[in-house]
């Protein structure tokens, strides 16, 4: 395939790792980065805009990249047009970033009751107004946007959110092929995903959702026509899932396949890098106190945040219970290192651990502000009182 496009910059291969609340943090993206041999695009965590215009101190903490990071990628979330404009230009005048997503895909409770979200395109002149003053504001960096089908079966908006996308000069669209009704259940509809790419010729699509291989990757640019993919809760556990997705779109068949000792070293490090980033005042002040102190208390609250990871790494591979519980519940490097060590290293990897992982339950029911379906164009009572104030989903 071609190189993806996204304004400057080149993507090559075409691949997008998706931002995800408390995962795609600094510690995540440079371990995906090093098994990709740092190709690719890997995007941050979720930005509310008011929170970066009023620099709240966890969110700009989120902002930091590695100087190993090219190009730098945030992903913003507002719902007041004037905020996002401000949250944009801030970051071209101040040099934070090369490249700017718009959330228009999350489909969680407290972001769609106030109208943000995968609520937010069924309001077509609140979407053409976002789009509008992030542009606008971006000035050279390209601004791009994620999104979902609709709210749901009977409130599809993609169609209609592409066109104003392209209409207001947004770099190019991903599409996750579920509504936000469907939440992370049943099966990705990648003709819907197909239909945009042909709805879209003039800008770059990229498709998301159902992406647990490489092949599945490849699959998905031969059934759309995609130009790129997005992939999320496919690389939970497997940072190295990259590895193949360069191999693939390269023309290379090796794929990785660890063994449990591989595998082990990989939740170490992603863990220590954890504890790096907190001890250096990641995403919170308090861990950054000075001297050993300071460290020791980084890297337990790396370990603790690495908790949620463990089952992910080791899904398919034989760990007794008791061993499994003991592994999520570690508070020091020493303490997971000596737990992992305790398992057979030597086991292969497992059949069918390529398969989904992360959330798969649908959700039924889309919380959203009272008479918001009533009109898909009038945008009253959408105000900067609805932006969320905290970072990160």
């Amino acid at each position: 395939m071609s190189a993806l496009t996204i304004g400057p910059h080149l993507v090559q291969p075409p691949v997008v790792l998706a931002p995800m609340a408390g995962i795609t943090n600094a510690p995540f993206r440079t371990l995906c980065r090093e098994f990709s041999g740092g190709k690719g695009l890997f995007v941050s965590e979720m930005i509310t805009t008011r929170a970066l215009v009023e620099r709240n101190e966890k969110t700009m903490q989120l902002i930091h990249f590695d100087e190993t990071e090219k190009p730098r990628s945030i992903q913003l979330y507002g719902v007041d047009p004037a905020t996002v404009g401000k949250a944009v230009r801030m970051i071209a005048e101040e040099d934070l970033a090369d490249h700017i997503d718009l959330n228009f895909g999350c489909p969680v409770p407290k972001v769609t009751r106030k109208g943000g979200g995968s609520a937010l395109p069924y309001k077509r002149n609140l979407l053409r107004a976002i789009l509008k003053e992030a542009v606008s504001g971006a000035g050279d960096l390209p601004v791009t946007m994620k999104m979902r089908k609709g709210i749901d079966d009977d409130h599809i908006t993609f169609l209609d959110a592409g066109r104003i996308a392209v209409e207001e000069g947004v770099t190019a669209i991903a599409l996750h092929g579920r509504t936000a009704a469907e939440h992370y259940g049943g099966t990705a509809d990648w003709d819907a995903i197909a239909r945009l790419k042909e709805h879209v010729p003039e800008i770059p699509v990229l498709g998301n959702g159902d992406i647990w291989s490489a092949d599945d990757a490849l699959r998905m640019v031969r059934e759309t026509g995609v130009d790129g993919v997005v992939v999320g809760r496919g690389c939970l556990g497997r940072p190295w899932l990259f590895a193949d997705l360069v191999a693939a779109f390269e023309g290379r068949e090796e794929r990785v396949r660890p063994t449990l000792r591989v595998v082990a070293d990989a939740m170490v490090r992603h863990a220590s890098l954890l504890g790096e980033w907190y001890g250096k005042g990641g995403a919170d002040r308090r861990s950054s106190v000075e001297g050993g102190g300071g460290r020791r208390e980084g890297e337990s609250r790396g370990v603790i945040d690495f908790r949620k990871h463990v089952a992910w790494y080791l899904k398919g591979f034989a760990v007794g219970g008791e061993l499994r519980k003991r592994l999520a519940t570690t508070s020091s490097l020493e303490e997971l290192r000596s737990g992992l060590d305790e398992l057979d290293l030597d086991q292969g990897w497992p059949a069918g651990a390529d398969g989904p992982r992360g959330r798969t339950s649908g959700n039924g029911r889309v919380v959203l502000p009272d008479g918001w379906l009533k009109d898909p164009w009038d945008c009253a009572g959408v105000s900067e009182d609805a932006e969320l104030d905290t970072s990160g989903g």
